[in-house]
């Protein structure tokens, strides 16, 4: 930790060597969540870990990773962008366009490890959004865990809160979300 506040302070000073440094810390970083992401994906899947890395990396490091404040925050924006990434493809393959539509689903027996198909995906984000503009705590903890494949201590640490209080967020938020898309599906 100590060794990245120094790198971060360093790349905002304008130190060309802590930027190097910290870019190449941080993908790694970035890399870890990737492939934590994609390891249960179908195998049909057609994005590849390094390609949602690049992608990620190309929307949160245009200056080498110098404008996160600490691991956490780059953390955070990292599950974002990897969100976005999967998103974007999911639709890019315009299975709705094609009559795929979106049913119900049951958040309960989603896992983050296993595959997760493009519409399932497409009405899951759009809840995320809707959830987001009331409950951006419980839209965060279900982005963390959900997109990020992280724990709960992971998420208590990136979101600067207990345990307990990600657990409750995470069950709150993932009943929220199951009525949303039960209500979008019709049931």
């Amino acid at each position: 930790m100590l060794d990245l506040t120094r790198l971060l302070d360093g790349a905002r000073n304008g130190d060309h060597a802590a930027s190097e440094e910290l870019a190449s810390l941080l993908y790694g970083e970035l890399r870890r969540m990737a492939q934590r992401e994609l390891a249960g994906e179908r195998r049909d899947h057609t994005l590849q870990p390094t390609a949602l890395v690049h992608e990620a990396w190309l929307r949160l490091a245009p200056e080498g990773g110098s404008g996160f404040e600490n691991r956490a925050h780059f953390l955070g924006a990292g599950a974002q962008a990897i969100r976005r990434v999967l998103v974007e493809h999911a639709r890019k393959r315009g299975r709705i366009k094609r009559g795929g539509g979106l049913e119900r689903v049951d958040l309960d027996a989603l896992d983050p490890a296993e595959p997760v198909r493009d519409e399932i995906l497409l009405g899951l984000d759009e809840a995320l959004d809707d959830l987001a503009a009331f409950a951006p705590l419980h839209a965060r903890v279900v982005e963390l865990r959900f997109f990020a494949g992280m724990s709960v201590p992971e998420v208590a640490k990136v979101t600067n809160v207990s345990e307990s209080t990600v657990q409750r967020e995470w069950r709150i938020a993932r009943a929220w979300l199951r009525e949303r898309l039960e209500e979008r599906d019709g049931s």
